[in-house]
């Protein structure tokens, strides 16, 4: 809109090369010496696909308006990122995380801490490293005079048995904080045409049908690039700076943990956001079902959404097939190098 300003808008990715031998070998030793459960340490997490260079190829040609790119990691670095690119920023743990805090494994830590990173604007776009742009994108993709754009969904948790220890429960710890600070039906009226969005498509039905509960029951997590402020990290850490220590303080992923959807809850309730269409990206996984798979390098060659983001639920069996597949679906549309690339 003619109306609309903005301020400029940052990058942060966090990257761990989960095949350096030393990293290994200090995860292993911190796993062993603590004295806490390790929950969530799966290789998965941490296994290296090398298919970096195609989300920095992605935001250079497909992101324009992004105006530096803060690169977090924990000393390593890619052998081809070129780090005299006037737009990157290597940022160590250790010049934003607490010392108290490290060194961490944990990707909660890393995320809750964002807001410290020197340099960093107000509002600003984050992406794990299996988040990747197909195609050309605008500021107002992900913001709107500043404002995050997302879709802000109620949702019901729900399990399955593996999820018990772990990923059941973090959302529950997000919600609880949510309900602590903020009355729902406060909330959906001061807010109605953001939660009640036709944007959503069908997706709105899920608000419609929790809209009777007393108390957030969840919100739907859509894990495509986030879109988040500082002031919002402030304001959290301000007022529930107890669980966020608590949670820096695990050394490991672990089922008392809040997370980033924390930041982006609170920014559903307080209506600092803009409505966005879930249809501007794909969720998928590469995983045991040939279907699924074929379907994701496909989308990839076809550039069919501005957004797609890939898990890994390969077998170590499939692993290095896949990992060439992508990498080739990948190379159909990314055969050049960057400027982020020696």
């Amino acid at each position: 809109m003619k109306n609309e300003t903005y301020n400029p808008i940052d990058c942060v990715i966090m990257w761990v090369d989960g095949n350096d031998q030393e990293w290994k070998k200090r995860k292993r030793k911190y796993a062993l010496s603590i004295n806490e459960r390790v929950e969530d340490d799966k290789e998965e997490r941490y296994r290296e696909w090398g298919t970096l260079k195609y989300l920095f190829r992605g935001l250079d040609e497909n992101a324009k308006w992004i105006r530096n790119i803060y690169f977090v990691t924990c000393g390593q670095k890619p052998e081809w990122l070129n780090i005299n690119n006037p737009r990157l920023r290597i940022v160590n743990h250790e010049e934003f995380i607490p010392s108290k805090y490290l060194p961490t494994f944990s990707s909660h830590t890393i995320e809750l801490n964002l807001h410290r990173i020197q340099g960093l604007s107000e509002s600003f776009l984050y992406l794990n490293d299996d988040m990747f742009i197909l195609k050309r994108t605008s500021i107002r993709d992900f913001f709107r005079g500043n404002r995050p754009c997302d879709t802000a969904v109620l949702n019901a948790v729900s399990m399955k048995k593996e999820d018990v220890k772990f990923r059941f429960l973090m959302p529950i710890n997000n919600t609880e904080i949510i309900n602590k600070h903020f009355d729902k039906k406060d909330v959906l009226k001061a807010h109605w045409r953001k939660y009640y969005n036709l944007k959503y498509g069908k997706d709105v039905l899920r608000t419609l049908m929790l809209s009777p509960w007393i108390h957030f029951t969840g919100f739907l997590n859509y894990h495509f690039p986030y879109g988040l402020r500082k002031k919002s990290y402030n304001e959290i850490w301000d007022m529930e700076y107890e669980v966020l220590d608590d949670t820096c303080s695990h050394r490991f992923r672990n089922s008392n943990d809040v997370n980033i959807w924390l930041i982006l809850y609170w920014q559903y309730v307080k209506g600092d956001f803009f409505p966005r269409s879930p249809k501007i990206g794909y969720l998928s996984a590469i995983s045991e079902n040939e279907v699924e798979n074929t379907k994701v390098l496909d989308y990839i060659k076809n550039r069919k959404y501005k957004l797609i983001v890939i898990n890994d639920n390969v077998s170590e069996k499939h692993f290095e097939i896949m990992r060439k597949k992508l990498i080739e679906a990948f190379e159909y549309i990314y055969p050049d190098k960057c400027s982020f690339e020696i």
